[in-house]
């Protein structure tokens, strides 16, 4: 994702104003039906992301690629794709064949890279499947696989939920974890309040309240005890939400992989003092900011990831922790060297140099994208983590 600033507020059209303004009333609405007349940050961020008619992820926006608000690894070059393919070709042949579900395909890139890379090393899966919430990236995908792959197109399954039966194979996510909603929370010297979200004089605020229980206080403090104790203040996310979701995607996974790929850090980076303003952006047409409570609905919100409690949780759920590496790491242990020279038939040098920049360089993705992997009934090393494994840090 790119962090050009948003130093002023976009003319909207019609349409899109019509949209933002809807979904903010909605927002308003549920601010009044509350007791304390204000909601967590959690709940706007799943509002102004996933509100069934209304919201970015679900509306028929143009979210993804030169044209939408950010772009991601499948989209910047299929060399991502085909890094990802040799883990898959390795897992399922140790597995003897299985499916691949991908969670959260935005465009489709990445599923017909992947498929595409797959059937040429003769290791496609049983089932490709998608579990896809937007119906608006649905039918968008449907209508680029159907048309670019229509061979491998009776391949792929689209699910609106988890799977009903575990499935065994490889699960991927890349850059879902980081759209989870998050709460957010102010420590001072002296206490801990929550950021919730308030309605006055036709804006929304920040609120600061006190805490819901006391477990949440202990929790919360610990975190400052561990990380920026020194810190007078210090403002900071934690996704509650993230134990409920790794235990719905451990449950998707009978036996196999899971990679999770994604913006993050291990906890004692995450909460470093020096991050004192927490790491929650917004993203408006590749242009980054701060503020959520502008363009509601028609801009991103992000949170990047705790790897440590993403880990934690993991593992209660019976998931083995099998490797933990940034992303240019992976993507050099995964053959990216050797898939470079089989592409410089098919793309320009400079073209194919400048997407192996963006995709590895530590100021790009290379190093704010991390890669995790979690395996369930599956002993072999894994080549994505074979250097550069950096589990001890979690």
């Amino acid at each position: 994702m790119t962090t050009k600033t948003l130093s002023c507020l976009p003319s909207l059209n019609s349409t899109h104003q019509a949209q933002s303004e809807a979904l903010r009333q909605l927002i308003i609405h549920a601010i009044q039906q509350d007791k304390t007349q204000s909601i967590s940050f959690a709940r706007f961020m799943e509002l102004a992301l996933y509100e069934p008619q209304l919201g970015y992820y679900t509306a028929s926006l143009n979210k993804l690629g030169e044209q939408g608000d950010f772009v991601t690894a499948p989209e910047i070059s299929p060399l991502f794709a085909q890094c990802l393919g040799q883990q898959c070709q390795e897992v399922l042949g140790q597995l003897g064949g299985g499916d691949i579900l991908e969670i959260g395909a935005g465009t489709g890139k990445m599923a017909q890279d992947l498929l595409l890379f797959l059937e040429k090393k003769g290791a496609l899966p049983i089932q490709y499947k998608i579990l896809e919430i937007s119906p608006d990236l649905k039918q968008r995908q449907q209508h680029k696989l159907k048309s670019q792959i229509p061979h491998l197109f009776p391949l792929i399954e689209w699910l609106d939920d988890w799977p009903d039966r575990p499935l065994t194979g490889v699960i991927i996510a890349n850059e879902v974890v980081d759209a989870l909603p998050v709460h957010k929370f102010l420590w001072t010297e002296n206490s801990i309040q929550e950021m919730r979200v308030v309605h006055t004089e036709n804006n929304f605020t920040w609120h600061y309240a006190p805490l819901a229980s006391v477990q949440q206080t202990s929790r919360l403090a610990q975190l400052k005890l561990n990380y920026f104790n020194e810190t007078v203040r210090y403002e900071s996310e934690v996704c509650l939400g993230l134990s409920d979701w790794m235990r719905k995607l451990s449950a998707a996974l009978q036996r196999g992989l899971i990679l999770i790929i994604d913006y993050g850090f291990p906890a004692h980076e995450y909460y470093h003092p020096d991050r004192r303003l927490g790491t929650s952006m917004c993203y408006y047409q590749h242009r980054g900011h701060s503020n959520p409570f502008v363009l509601v609905g028609l801009q991103d919100l992000t949170a990047s990831v705790d790897f440590s409690l993403l880990a934690r949780y993991a593992v209660e759920t019976g998931l083995d922790l099998a490797g933990f590496t940034s992303q240019a790491a992976f993507l050099i242990n995964s053959g990216l060297l050797q898939h470079m020279e089989e592409c410089y038939n098919i793309i320009a040098a400079v073209d194919l140099n400048r997407q192996v920049h963006c995709l590895t360089s530590p100021n790009e993705m290379g190093e704010l994208i991390k890669v995790i992997g979690l395996t369930r009934g599956y002993q072999t090393t894994l080549q994505g983590f074979l250097q550069y494994d950096k589990r001890a840090r979690l």
